[in-house]
């Protein structure tokens, strides 16, 4: 599935068993909250952080898509392209960008 692919999806998904998107500002809560979940995942299986049994059952792909699917809604009500716009964020890293990662001694 293509990015426009998948925002075409949600949307028809939205206007039909959603019924209708929350507004913006729900929405950009609800992603803070997936990503927090997200978090929370990598903190335990990452990091220092142990699961506790309710957390075991957890599946971080399902997180992950549960970002995106909110991120998509969002570019969707606010009219954002996202692979135009991804894109032009890869443009404009690759050249502000092109020998800065290279000559970083903390990645050798």
């Amino acid at each position: 599935m293509t990015i426009k692919e998948a925002q075409e999806v949600v949307d028809k998904w939205i206007n039909s068993t959603g019924v209708r998107y929350f507004n913006e500002l729900t929405n950009t809560a609800m992603l803070m909250e997936e990503v927090g979940e997200v978090a929370r995942i990598m903190a335990r299986q990452y990091g220092e952080q142990s699961f506790k049994k309710s957390d075991r059952e957890v599946n971080l792909g399902d997180e992950m898509a549960d970002v995106l699917f909110v991120l998509i809604c969002l570019a969707n009500q606010t009219g954002v392209d996202l692979t135009d716009a991804l894109e032009k964020n890869l443009d404009k890293k690759s050249i502000r960008d092109a020998e800065r990662h290279k000559d970083n001694e903390k990645l050798k």
